[in-house]
């Protein structure tokens, strides 16, 4: 795997995509490929107004032996829900949660909520039993419902998990899933080619080439290559200056050269892995004009897990140079830059960064990324027609009017200027010859399932 823990696999942190990946942890509710949401730990529900009621799955039993409850999810979900920083799925969610007997869960929100269920498809909202909540931390060994049992977490290094013969889902194919984090992905691609690895996530464009066709799978991601500008402090505080960076930068000469056409030019933050987008989207107008940078002095972030981003960045520089702009790169470990990032220490940064990570329904990465109280606001962008926009589509119920009002809120992002989308990936996922039955999941949630194993 790609990154290692950076939260000791606590479910409420990104970590959970690991653990659903693992298939160890698993929600009330799971997508389907066309984001619909389907039965996993419940079976059904049905809304009232503000309220939803989810019939949970019987028979279910978690790793450690205990009996999945209705006191298990209001557990789970209410540590979620009060969690410092919230789940993304939940910024801008007032969520109550209760038992309505032993299998029937009430959540009740502050306004109607089209999109509960697949809010609660979230792995960061993921069931675990009671003994892996203590006052401070969440720990999953041995606490989930999935296939597969975490039995060991060797912090940044390794994991291993086991076969669970306990599953109400019937018995997995494979023993059991031995991890190791890799972020350096010449190495991941080294572990394929020697046969050290049977999966490897995300292979570098430069070494797709050195490994056989059959052993690599090129899967179109709904995740956007972005330049997130500082529109709080530095030079981007000036929307001209955003403008001009916009104006300068060549996507098309960093999808040719980094990627190797492995990627599509971006027309806005979310790309053809949501076909729909493109259909609706109209040029954005109202941007500001483009004001001289005359040496204006900027520092741009980004990180080395992902290979292409140093290399796009060292493109960027030399792009922003040219226009006038004074460029300094920091590029460190994700989990060494994160924070920073976040802080708004750089004038700029550069983010892969999914569009339908969580809910299957863009709206919440739009909100997470761009509203002035989203959790992961690294443009540090308080716009009162951002907030409106993207208050109206969240609004709006799933379906061909919500699709309509998420692309104006991306139009209402694109036109202050704090993000410039440059391209759009597509993952290359590596199997061994002798793997059948990986998941390739351009949401990044599945990877090894019930049908998984070594020939």
């Amino acid at each position: 795997m790609m990154q290692p823990p950076r939260s000791g696999l606590s479910p409420l942190s990104d970590d959970a995509f690991k653990l659903s990946r693992w298939s160890t942890a698993e929600t009330l509710v799971r997508l389907d490929a066309e984001g619909d949401a389907q039965p996993m730990l419940a079976t059904n529900w049905r809304q009232d107004g503000r309220t939803w009621n989810f019939d949970l799955r019987e028979g279910v039993t978690f790793h450690d032996g205990t009996k999945l409850t209705a006191a298990d999810v209001v557990r789970s979900l209410r540590r979620a829900a009060h969690a410092s920083p919230k789940p993304r799925i939940l910024d801008g969610v007032e969520m109550d949660v209760a038992a309505n007997g032993t299998h029937t869960v009430r959540v009740t929100t502050a306004d109607v909520d089209p999109l509960v269920p697949q809010r609660l498809s979230s792995p960061q909202l993921s069931i675990l039993a009671a003994k892996a909540y203590g006052k401070k931390t969440v720990n999953p060994v041995g606490t989930g419902t999935g296939p597969f049992t975490l039995t060991r977490s060797g912090g940044t290094s390794f994991a291993t998990l086991d076969r669970y013969d306990h599953y109400w889902g019937g018995r997995a194919k494979a023993a059991g899933i031995d991890v190791k984090y890799v972020p350096d992905g010449t190495a991941r691609a080294a572990a394929l080619r020697s046969g050290e690895a049977d999966i490897v996530e995300a292979i570098p464009v430069a070494q797709a080439s050195l490994l056989a066709e059959n052993q690599i799978t090129e899967v179109p991601m709904p995740r956007t290559n972005t330049l997130y500008l500082n529109t709080e402090s530095g030079p981007f505080r000036k929307a001209g200056l955003r403008a001009a960076a916009r104006e300068a930068i060549d996507a098309r000469s960093i999808v040719k050269g980094v990627y190797e056409g492995r990627a599509d030019v971006a027309d806005g933050l979310l790309g053809p892995a949501l076909p729909w987008a493109g259909k609706l989207r109209s040029e954005v107008t109202g941007r500001a004009k483009t004001a001289d940078p005359d040496g204006a002095e900027i520092t741009i972030g980004t990180f080395t897990d992902r290979a292409e981003l140093p290399e796009a960045a060292a493109v960027l520089q030399q792009q922003l140079q040219k226009a006038g702009f004074k460029v300094k790169l920091e590029i460190r470990e994700y989990a060494n830059i994160e924070a920073d990032a976040l802080e708004g220490k750089f004038d700029a940064f550069i983010l892969s960064r999914a569009t339908i990570l969580d809910s299957g329904d863009p709206a919440a990465y739009l909100y997470s990324d761009f509203a002035s109280d989203g959790s992961f606001n690294i443009a540090q962008l308080a716009d009162a027609g951002v907030d409106a926009a993207l208050d109206k589509a969240g609004e709006m119920p799933a379906g061909d009017k919500r699709r309509r009002g998420i692309i104006a809120a991306e139009a209402a992002v694109l036109k202050t200027g704090a993000a410039i989308p440059m391209l759009h990936e597509r993952v290359i996922q590596g199997d061994a010859t002798n793997v059948a039955g990986s998941v390739k999941d351009p949401r990044e949630r599945e990877l090894i399932g019930l049908d998984t194993y070594v020939k």
